[in-house]
């Protein structure tokens, strides 16, 4: 069925998918009753800590807002009668949303708009934009309802943005990429996570005092390759307990040494840190095969994947968790033990990113991002022993219109899930393309392969930059079978060699056309530039440097700044066997190895170690480390191994290098 499922989903996007996924998750079991940390306890309680979310509700509990990302709309939803209101047109990628005290007004960021927008509910249109900075995502809203909060991605900044003056109070340096966003009940604290590095920082909101900036440990090397471990990357969501007393990051592990392999790279983890000290509590680590081990009918292990919320019951005894990639969701009973001790697996809809709960805790609303519908989840009252949750009911549909078709809707959802019961590409429910490439661009992490260690790339331009692999041992987008074979488990009983059946082929062009969109993983903005997008003095000097004494260009030529465009046949198409643009560029290191050739390429694109694609530079600032291993943290640590095999480089003075690396942070 996982095979075939790609070209049901397109040629039947609305019909009995969604049997399939709602049949499956109605027989799941839970036993769930909590009333969400995140929107309050009710109308009369006192206010309960907050956290940015895709998905708010209404103090009444009446009704639901959504942010509906890559349609650039609003969705305002009936509670009680599962009906959308209205469907409020906003900037491009709506992503979080926070509700004033009064109820009349929405803010919602969008992201690729550069800004945060006011909504009028009842009138059903836009009020005001106020530019915050590059790619802002999540925002809270102080208790009193004054001052909001916004983390601007790219920027690498905390907003204080007055909310009634639409005005921006003050800027905050708060990591390279901060994104996940909460506050504290009284609004004393105010809590921001690095997406890529896994490092909080708490803010005094009074002063925006830094009090404390820690990173979330390792997890330590293990002999079973198959039990969590690895570096902590791509926090998706923050959320503090009711009693506000210790702060739960929904994160991803990595395990950088083992060769890539399905089953042994990616592990889901939800970590506990102490909210008043930032430190970590590391025995409270919620992990694959530790905390998070529930058993199928058989008896075995359900796998999950991708962690993109949790939320409490309002006593703090019951904390639940959301998994994007396996679209599943847990049940942690922390009264006893905190181990995970129920499952709903695979909720119908694609991509669930967010939660909320009704305010007489019998209903869990669940926000599904790619197939952009809600699903309803029946709770048990809080003191039925043994209650289960269940599906309640079909997904509601959200926006009356796609912005994407079916083939690039197709593809954003098979980027996306890791769910092997509906998706070719993965297996066991381990991990999707978004697991390495955190929201499609790179996870600041190097893998170990059998070619030596390789820093996951950027998707940025991938269609437009050449050939494929640090290596350039792919000349077309189906060669991936390999990747979705050998790292991903997916599509097993496929022959590489031979054409792709019509099946996979048709996975591999919704992906390509989801990824060819231009919207889909847009070129980072830099935040170097000057306020108005210009390059600064030192960038056109460095850019001078660039295309004249240090010769950068020759390589890093045309428009996507590559030439490996160029690496062409007779046909004028892209071939392997063009190896003319590869380049030793002096970074080779003891691990690499050469490379036999696959299947695909008929092994003849075989590859000598140490010879490199040209990779682009366009919003090279945000891909770090650099190098086809990663070994060089900074571009200033490219340039001073480069000699004069990367580039001349090796009579340039400070100054020059100085000017160089701000050109080469401000491309886009």
């Amino acid at each position: 069925m996982g095979l075939l499922r790609s070209f049901f989903l397109l040629n039947y996007p609305t019909n009995g998918l969604r049997a399939i996924k709602l049949a499956a998750g109605a027989c799941a079991l839970a036993a769930m009753a909590f009333l969400s940390a995140c929107t309050g306890n009710d109308g009369n309680a006192s206010p309960a800590p907050q956290s940015g979310s895709s998905i708010v509700m209404s103090a009444d509990g009446k009704t639901l807002y959504i942010a509906n990302g890559d349609t650039n709309t609003v969705s305002v939803v009936d509670a009680k009668n599962r009906k959308v209101e209205k469907e409020i047109a906003v900037g491009k990628e709506p992503r979080e949303l926070a509700l004033s005290s009064d109820g009349s007004t929405l803010f919602v960021t969008c992201r690729y708009a550069n800004s945060v927008e006011w909504l009028d509910i009842d009138k059903g249109k836009v009020l005001g934009t106020l530019k915050t900075g590059i790619e802002p995502y999540g925002i809270v809203l102080s208790p009193g309802g004054k001052t909001l909060y916004v983390t601007n991605y790219r920027s690498g900044t905390v907003s204080v943005v007055d909310a009634e003056k639409r005005s921006v109070l003050k800027q905050v340096k708060a990591g390279a990429n901060p994104r996940a966003i909460a506050i504290s009940a009284d609004g004393g604290k105010l809590y921001v996570s690095d997406y890529l590095t896994s490092g909080t920082s708490i803010f005094e909101t009074a002063s925006m005092k830094l009090l404390s900036d820690k990173t979330l440990a390792p997890s330590p090397d293990l002999p079973d390759r198959k039990k969590s471990q690895g570096t902590p990357n791509t926090v998706e969501q923050l959320r503090l307990t009711p009693d506000g007393k210790s702060l739960w990051e929904a994160h991803l592990l990595t395990n950088t040494d083992t060769p890539v392999q399905f089953e042994e790279v990616i592990f889901p983890a939800l970590s506990v840190v102490d909210a008043g000290t930032g430190e970590e509590e590391p025995k409270s680590r919620k992990e694959l095969f530790k905390a998070i081990d529930v058993k199928d009918k058989l008896g075995k292990t359900i796998i999950v994947s991708n962690p993109t919320d949790v939320v409490f019951s309002a006593d703090g005894k019951k904390g639940y968790a959301l998994m994007g990639g396996s679209e599943d969701l847990l049940v942690f009973d922390l009264a006893r033990g905190g181990r995970a001790g129920q499952i709903i697996h695979h909720l119908p809809g694609d991509l669930p990113i967010g939660m909320v709960q009704s305010k007489d805790g019998g209903k869990l609303y669940i926000h599904n991002a790619s197939s952009h519908d809600l699903t309803v989840v029946s709770l048990p009252p809080a003191d039925e022993e043994g209650g289960q949750a269940r599906v309640d009911g079909k997904p509601l549909p959200l926006i009356a219109k796609d912005r994407l078709n079916p083939q690039q809707r197709l593809g954003k959802t098979l980027f996306y899930s890791a769910n092997s019961d509906e998706y070719p590409l993965t297996g066991s429910n381990w991990m999707s393309c978004a697991s390495c490439h955190s929201d499609g661009e790179v996870d600041q992490l190097s893998i170990m392969t059998a070619k030596g260690p390789r820093n996951v790339p950027s998707n940025v331009l991938a269609f437009d930059t050449g050939l494929f692999m640090w290596d350039g041992s792919r000349d077309d987008f189906g060669d991936y079978i390999h990747t979705v074979q050998g790292e991903m488990g997916g599509l097993s009983d496929v022959d590489p060699a031979k054409p792709l059946p019509a099946e996979a082929q048709g996975a591999f062009d919704a992906l390509e056309a989801f990824m060819r969109m231009p919207d889909a993983f847009p070129v980072p903005q830099s935040p170097y530039r000057t306020e108005d997008g210009q390059l600064t003095e030192e960038a056109q000097r460095g850019k001078a440097i660039f295309e004249g004494k240090a010769q950068c260009v020759t390589c890093h030529a045309s428009d996507v700044m590559t030439d490996s465009v160029l690496a062409t046949g007779e046909d004028g198409k892209l071939t392997t066997g063009n190896t003319g643009f590869l380049h030793d560029v002096g970074t080779v290191n003891g691990a690499d190895a050469d490379y036999a050739g696959d299947a695909r390429g008929a092994f003849k694109n075989t590859r000598q170690r140490g010879l490199f694609d040209t990779p682009t530079l366009r919003g090279v600032y945000a891909t770090a480390p650099y190098l086809h291993d990663g070994s060089a943290p900074t571009l200033e640590d490219v340039i001073a191994r480069a000699g004069d095999e990367h580039g001349l480089t090796s009579k340039l003075s400070p100054k020059e290098i100085k000017d160089l690396v701000s050109y080469l942070k401000q491309i886009q």
